[in-house]
């Protein structure tokens, strides 16, 4: 079965370009599509113009962020879980999800994902890390802004501006 040209089967609104690399760069450029599991140069490409963008928006305190908070802690530490349980709640209305797993008969994993500005999120971030007794905290922030089309608003969306097709 003949495959359809290059351009027939590039996606709509895909604009094809061309970039000159040093072969050194290009063997890592390679090296790096293999252990990410990138299905193409491509793929990984938009990766690192995304990851710089998030870094060029979190520059501004103001921009909307994300970010998803791990914390390790056991269990059995006197008032840990109400300590964390009270920085959640003094965040109100930034906590978009809070998971806790038993990991052990000892250790447990807390996940937080928050939501605001990126000064508030780093604030966030750095008050659940801080709760006196967790073993480790860690924190990955992104900007949601880098996903929008500047000019589109949907016209017809769910409560958070936009619907999941389940199929």
């Amino acid at each position: 079965m003949k495959r359809g040209s290059a351009r027939s089967r590039r996606k709509p609104g895909v604009v094809r370009l061309g970039v000159s690399l040093e072969p050194e760069l290009l063997a890592q450029l390679d090296g790096w599509v293999r252990r990410r599991n990138s299905p193409s140069r491509s793929d990984a490409v938009r990766a690192l113009i995304r990851k710089e963008l998030t870094t060029e928006a979190l520059l501004d305190p103001e921009a909307p962020a994300v970010a998803s908070v791990m914390l390790l802690y056991r269990h059995d530490e006197p008032g840990v879980l109400q300590r964390l349980t009270a920085v959640e709640h003094r965040w109100e209305g930034h906590v978009r999800f809070s998971g806790h797993v038993h990991l052990s008969a000892e250790a447990c994993l807390e996940v937080v994902a928050i939501s605001g500005s990126a000064r508030e999120v780093l604030q966030m971030a750095e008050d659940l890390r801080g709760v006196k007794r967790i073993a480790f905290g860690g924190f990955t922030i992104g900007a949601p802004g880098i996903l929008c089309k500047p000019a589109a608003q949907p016209a017809e969306a769910g409560a958070m501006g936009h619907s999941h097709d389940v199929t």
